[in-house]
């Protein structure tokens, strides 16, 4: 055996063995680290999960605290109870806590109802409800600039307030912007029909063109009741209502008592829907 041969092949299988290994550690370090890595990103998007499920929880808990408010509000309203309606427009505008848009919402909401209710029998008091209602809505609408829902509310409480004090002019020209503001952020929001075809007032006789938005209202309620209920979420019981009201100016009773019935399954202490409905069944 040539004893030169034989140490340079101990050199180089020395030399092939050394960067072998040094190619096992480069790739466990290159593995080390990506596991590393793994591990950091799979730490990092457990974390914005829990983050994420917390901030849902805490929403739908928001959420559930004011779909409480806005039943007591509709409750009072549906009873034509105006002390428990003042008494939570009260309570809103003393709470404590976030001035939220939702808060404003709602005691713009609990003053359109007392106003309503005081309309016809107490025109100092409804004028001093309408204006409040105004004024909260004006707070959540610039709180929250594509609030659709609380532009379609002012704008009731402007219209509201045009037929109270006629000598505030440009309270009727305001509501129609505003409803159309409304409009234009979310044309099928089933409270935004709603107000729209309520647009030539509460009382007024449903013209044509309102009447096929109050079905187009009902039809949006329909889909909203499907789903997870919304924040506000009301509505569908006065859309039934008024809708009732249209088919008995057209004479179609069997229709208006349809439209009344469905408004009572939603909100069984509906007066008004009551009343138009016994109106229907006494002849």
């Amino acid at each position: 055996m040539n004893t030169g041969e034989t140490a340079v092949a101990l050199e180089e299988k020395s030399a092939v063995l050394a960067f072998v290994m040094l190619g096992y550690t480069l790739y466990g370090t290159r593995e080390l680290h990506q596991m590393q890595l793994s591990a950091r990103l799979f730490f990092s998007a457990l974390a914005a999960l829990f983050v994420a499920v917390f901030l849902a929880q805490t929403a739908s808990a928001a959420d559930s605290a004011w779909l409480d408010v806005e039943g007591r509000i509709q409750y009072g309203f549906y009873t034509e109870d105006t002390r428990s309606l003042f008494d939570i427009a009260d309570q809103l505008a003393h709470s404590e806590g976030e001035r939220q848009p939702l808060r404003y919402y709602y005691a713009g909401l609990a003053n359109y109802r007392l106003a309503q209710l005081l309309e016809a029998k107490d025109k100092e008091h409804a004028r001093e409800a309408i204006e409040r209602c105004t004024d909260n809505l004006d707070k959540a609408v610039k709180a929250e600039t594509n609030f659709a829902a609380g532009f379609a509310l002012q704008s009731a409480c402007l219209r509201t307030m045009a037929a109270l004090k006629p000598w505030k002019a440009m309270a009727g020209s305001k509501s129609t912007g505003q409803m159309e503001r409304a409009v234009k952020l979310a044309p099928r929001d089933p409270r935004v029909l709603l107000l729209e075809a309520l647009g030539n007032g509460e009382e007024a006789k449903i013209d044509e063109r309102s009447f096929v938005t109050l079905r187009k209202a009902t039809d949006a309620f329909e889909s909203e009741r499907q789903g997870i209920d919304p924040t506000p979420g009301w509505g569908a019981a006065e859309a039934y209502t008024h809708l009732g009201r249209g088919y008995l100016e057209r004479g179609d009773v069997l229709k208006a008592r349809d439209a009344l019935e469905r408004a009572l399954l939603i909100a069984p202490d509906f007066v008004r829907a009551r009343r138009l409905l016994l109106q229907i069944t006494s002849g």
